[in-house]
């Protein structure tokens, strides 16, 4: 039965998996592995929109898109499996973490470029206008706010306008683009959002006529809600809409990453806004869930990602005099 309260324990259990998940690719980095770029403490972000859309939808996302597919039903095994290269991965283990696209959960593409996916997100959107693909269907386009000092985001938006676009642009605006703080490349923000820490790209967005949301983007409700209203807004004809989603990632880079150049007293500031545990709280508060139940949800997540380690590790390697033939088939 899907009511609100279901669907909320749905919400904390994805954001539990993808922790889980990009925690133990984490932990297995090295300078000589396959290393991944991880969304720890952005998981509000991915859960909340990801589960306001509809299988008739289409995604396009950035490097960091591991939660993006875990929340859209991707299976952590043959995600594990092509982050190491292994003939069961999504990509047959050819993308790596950086590429990873799933088709059959309408992922159109995951681009290490940044801003990348915002390049090809209104031509996914008009073929969308045009009548490919099912009617009502839109287009969620995820990016940073690294992505937003691009050009091609003002491009993006200037299309997605003036075409009026079913297309729903979701900017995680976790503040720290690759190595460099958010603050050094970009304009002090509004001061109506500034406590947040957001507010300028969604004022850059609105200069193009887009209307906008500046959101909490720990607050998994919060997110969940913004992102159904607009695209419920999108579907009625009312063209695109942005959301700009505050939030902190809370690891390096890239892994591994000692994060040495990230202020210790700026990470004391953001854990206690924790998207898992601000979630878990508010159900336990609010009685929807026991202490047993969120221990039970924590030891099957953590129960998920190792078998997806063992099935990945089981995997065979390409052959490789097979994969010239394979690419142009």
């Amino acid at each position: 039965m899907n009511t609100p309260a279901t669907r909320r324990v749905s919400m904390l259990e994805a954001m539990l998996l993808i922790r889980a998940y990009e925690e133990a690719l984490a932990a297995r980095a090295t300078p000589t592995s396959p290393g991944t770029c991880t969304s720890v403490g952005q998981e509000a972000a991915a859960v909340g929109v990801v589960r306001a859309l509809e299988a008739r939808d289409r995604i396009l996302t950035n490097h960091r898109s591991a939660g993006h597919l875990i929340a859209r039903g991707a299976d952590t095994g043959r995600l594990i499996a092509e982050v190491m290269g292994r003939v069961d991965g999504y990509c047959k283990g050819r993308s790596g973490t950086l590429h990873i696209s799933v088709a059959e959960f309408g992922v159109i593409l995951t681009s290490t470029i940044v801003g990348g996916e915002l390049s090809l997100a209104p031509g996914v959107a008009l073929a969308q206008k045009m009548g490919q693909g099912e009617a009502g269907a839109i287009t969620a386009v995820f990016f940073g706010d690294g992505a937003a000092c691009e050009g091609i985001f003002h491009e993006a938006i200037n299309l997605a306008v003036t075409w009026q676009l079913p297309l729903l642009f979701v900017c995680e605006n976790n503040q720290w683009q690759a190595y460099v703080a958010r603050r050094e490349t970009m304009p002090a923000d509004p001061a109506a959002t500034a406590a947040l820490g957001g507010g300028r790209i969604a004022a850059w967005a609105a200069g193009h006529g887009l209307p906008t949301a500046v959101i909490d983007g720990n607050d998994v409700d919060a997110v969940h809600a913004a992102a159904r209203a607009a695209a419920a807004s999108i579907r009625a004809g009312g063209g695109p809409r942005f959301l700009e989603l505050v939030t902190y990632r809370q690891r390096g880079h890239f892994e591994p990453d000692d994060q040495a150049y990230v202020d210790p007293a700026e990470l004391a500031r953001w854990k206690p806004l924790d998207p898992i545990a601000r979630a878990a709280e508010r159900l336990l508060d609010e009685k929807v869930i026991a202490s047993g139940e969120l221990a039970h949800l924590r030891e099957r997540a953590r129960a998920t990602v190792a078998a997806a380690l063992k099935f990945a590790e089981n995997s065979p390697w390409p052959d490789a005099s097979q994969l010239a033939n394979d690419v142009y088939a």
